[in-house]
């Protein structure tokens, strides 16, 4: 499955099970932006971020980390 940056439940899912121990309120964008961009099917521009994505897709990680 491709992914691009709009695919914010997608992705956040995959972050989700990619590093479950993690705490998504203490991911620096920059570390969040490369984790995203190093998942498989991932498939989108990398300057095509922007901050108001890299939040939405952080709290949508934080509520599949917290269902």
């Amino acid at each position: 499955m491709k992914m691009q940056w709009t695919d914010v439940r997608d992705i956040a899912i995959e972050l989700a099970e990619r590093h479950p121990d993690v705490k998504p309120l203490t991911v620096r964008f920059t570390d969040l932006h490369r984790w995203i961009t190093e998942l498989p099917g991932f498939d989108d521009d990398p300057q095509k971020s922007n901050e108001k994505l890299l939040e939405a897709i952080q709290m949508a990680w934080l509520d599949e980390v917290e269902d």
